[in-house]
């Protein structure tokens, strides 16, 4: 979990306490926000929230970019449980509203741009997703006492010096990239919000994704593309990197512990491991 002092006036013994939520241990009939759902890793979780918690109703809101498939969810159209709103995180009017008709326990954050190369050609659109976006949630959840859980990603560590090494909650940030730093921006903020509020609020940050309805930019559908069509297999840098890998459904469930089980404040890395 995080550290750091804040005014007494504000804290006692360094922090102020969360802000109280609806009571988690109680009966599972309430309403989850999951933003960013109709893309690979958000519309995985909503699949895997609605079987897991059968009493849960779950608010998909996407602003449906290049990277959202709403397809991969249109088998839950006519499930009373799942709604879908077409809105940008970004825009906070629009997301007030979102939250005043559905007022949700909790918001998980998925909704980002991620592609790294991306970002490096069009880097405004990550801050104004994974930044601005993350800061309108934070915000709406203070308003509407909303527990929020922001999706970030272990590439805010850098890059390890050996593959025996393993990140750790409590290291140094390190971005490389600015879809990185992004991410890491937006995780200052939601520990800001923390330490100055005590807001309810959780990071989880997992290695690489895999597994079905991911988007053919990302490196294991993108070789598996190209090996069909006999296309060159693209290779960073000089191949020598090594990734971490996660199964997104094992992800998915990571994500459901520490949303039901995490500490207000504390970060929790997701890993193949």
């Amino acid at each position: 979990g995080p550290g750091g002092q804040c005014p007494q006036s504000i804290c006692k013994d360094g922090y102020r306490s969360p802000m109280k939520n609806r009571n988690l241990t109680a009966q599972y009939d309430r309403t989850l926000l999951v933003t960013g759902g109709c893309g690979f890793i958000g519309s995985n979780l909503i699949r895997f929230l609605l079987t897991r918690r059968q009493e849960w109703r779950v608010v998909n809101v996407d602003s449906l970019t290049y990277a959202s498939n709403p397809a991969s969810l249109s088998d839950l159209e006519s499930d009373p449980r799942y709604t879908f709103v077409e809105q940008n995180i970004s825009e906070q009017a629009g997301m007030d509203e979102v939250f005043q008709t559905h007022t949700p326990w909790a918001v998980i954050n998925c909704a980002a741009e991620s592609h790294v190369d991306r970002s490096l050609q069009a880097g405004v659109d990550f801050v104004r997703t994974n930044v601005l976006g993350a800061q309108v949630v934070l915000e709406l959840g203070r308003k509407y006492e909303s527990r929020v859980l922001q999706m970030s990603t272990d590439e805010v560590y850098g890059s390890l010096d050996s593959t025996a090494d393993r990140f750790r909650e409590d290291m140094p940030l390190e971005p490389t990239s600015p879809y990185a730093a992004s991410k890491a921006s937006a995780d200052m903020m939601v520990l800001a919000a923390f330490r100055s509020y005590g807001q309810d609020v959780i990071i989880t940050r997992s290695s690489n994704n895999y597994g079905p309805y991911q988007h053919p930019e990302k490196l294991i559908p993108l070789m598996i593309s190209n090996v069909l069509d006999n296309q060159p297999l693209p290779v960073y840098g000089q191949g020598e990197n090594v990734r971490d890998w996660i199964h997104v459904e094992d992800h998915c469930r990571g994500v459901l512990a520490a949303l039901e089980r995490g500490s207000a404040g504390s970060i929790y890395n997701l890993g193949g491991d």
